[in-house]
Formats: C-alpha cells, structure tokens, sequence
C-alpha cells in the first residue's frame, strides 16, 4: 500500500504545481531584452534552436569534408585560406581569428593539409618567423570538383533567409561570438577557483 499512497501524493504534487497558483518559474535569464510576456520562454526556445542549428551545421561540416577525403576542421581551414589567401598567401594568426581557434591549431591543420598536397607554407617576406598559407592546384581543383553540392546545401540550409534576416542574423551571431567568449573565459575561471578550492 506504501507505494500506492507515493504515487498518490506525487500526482497530488504535480496538480499543484500546473494549477493557477503555481509558483513563477525560475528563470533563466534576467536581461529585460531577452524577456517577455513568456518569461525566459523564447529565450530557452533560442538556446534550443542554436544547438540544433549547431550540430546540424557540424553534421553538413562532416559531410562536405569527407567528400574531400578531409575531416570537418580541415575543411574549414581549407576554405578559410581560399576565402583570405589574396595574392601573396594567409598567415596562422589570421586565419585563427576568422575560425575562432588557436594559432597552435591552425599550425597542425595547415601542416597535414600541405602534406595532402592542398596548400603551401611559404615564409613571409616581410615577418621570416611568420607562414603564409595558399591554396594549391591540387587544393583549388579539389573545392572546384565539390563547390556545386557546397552550395546546394548552402542555399538550403540557409534558404529561409531574407536579405534583412541575413544581415541581422549575421550581426547578432557576431555578438553571440563576443558574449560566448567572455562566458566561456568566466566559466574557466570559476572552474579553476572550485579546483583550487578543492585542493586545499
């Protein structure tokens, strides 16, 4: 009988709290712009959209490098030194800026590229301790022989959009990057501080 009355008392629970006196619901935000007559529920919608967004994005990353026999980050640096090279070539600090990675990273990517015969590293004539980064032949042929399926997925993926909805899109993503950026460094130290916490 102990059991039964539990699973009585837990549905009595639950009736209270979906009843008109329920307390407000914790919210997850507190900025007055990111609120409204839903509470946080838009807000937790968005956070909900960009993940899926994200990984979906991963997933067409994955794909588009393994039809280039590369994986996902190789694929992005690969097109990243496309979209900056010029006429004289890339550098590491410069790329890692527009990925959003370290230095450090973009160094062994761009060496295992340039092992596949997709990219040089030249030094800067005008920095010798600095690379730059081109596209080979072989690199430029190879996005060439993809560029068709790069943007049909593109197109779909981003189809929905308005000229306006991508510009304002395109702005407010570069905010999110800003404030991401400061909360992941918060974050970060806040773990280090429950480490040292914990090591004394």
């Amino acid at each position: 009988m102990k059991p039964r009355a539990g699973r009585s008392m837990a549905r009595a629970a639950d009736a209270a709290a979906v009843g008109p006196h329920r307390k407000r619901p914790l919210m997850t935000v507190s900025r007055l712009a990111l609120l409204d007559e839903t509470g946080d529920g838009h807000f937790r919608q968005l956070v909900y959209d960009l993940l899926t967004v994200a990984a979906r994005m991963t997933l067409v990353r994955e794909h588009l490098g393994r039809r280039m026999r590369l994986s996902g980050p190789q694929y992005s640096v690969l097109m990243a030194v496309l979209q900056l090279q010029g006429g004289t070539g890339v550098g590491a600090s410069a790329l890692a800026k527009l990925l959003h990675v370290s230095t450090a990273f973009i160094a062994t990517e761009t060496g295992k590229l340039a092992r596949r015969g997709l990219l040089t590293k030249r030094p800067d004539p005008n920095d010798r301790r600095a690379v730059l980064h081109r596209l080979t032949e072989s690199g430029r042929a190879l996005i060439a022989q993809n560029g068709a399926e790069i943007r049909a997925v593109n197109d779909t993926f981003f189809g929905a959009l308005t000229a306006e909805d991508f510009r304002a899109l395109a702005n407010g993503v570069a905010g999110l990057v800003r404030g991401s950026e400061f909360a992941a460094a918060q974050i970060s130290s806040s773990t280090a501080l429950e480490l040292l916490d914990a090591a004394e």
